[in-house]
């Protein structure tokens, strides 16, 4: 696996408060956005052009570090795992195309 970056999203997010309120928790949807950002910028020329699967192993709160490592497994596949710690908090594979 190479280490494709980090990211933590800040307690102030505009969609924090709706998920959950008095119990926030980040929003599966905008933590696949910034893998798929750092995922494109470890492969100029190539997006992401489908999200083939993801599991999501534990709830990722505001401001925690989320690292994100990638593993090629084809020539337009990538394989992620986003870590908290030692702790795996979610996985998933997406397609990439060419821009």
């Amino acid at each position: 696996m190479t280490q494709a970056g980090s990211f933590a999203v800040p307690a102030e997010h505009p969609s924090l408060p709706g998920h959950f309120p008095g119990n926030p928790i980040v929003p599966g949807v905008l933590l696949l956005a910034e893998i798929f950002a750092l995922i494109g910028g470890a492969h100029p020329g190539l997006r992401v052009a489908g999200l083939l699967h993801a599991k999501f192993l534990r709830p990722v709160r505001p401001g925690e570090m989320l690292s994100v490592s990638t593993r090629t497994t084809d020539a337009d596949r990538v394989e992620f795992t986003g870590m908290i710690g030692d702790e795996r908090a979610l996985r998933g594979a997406v397609q990439l195309r060419p821009v």
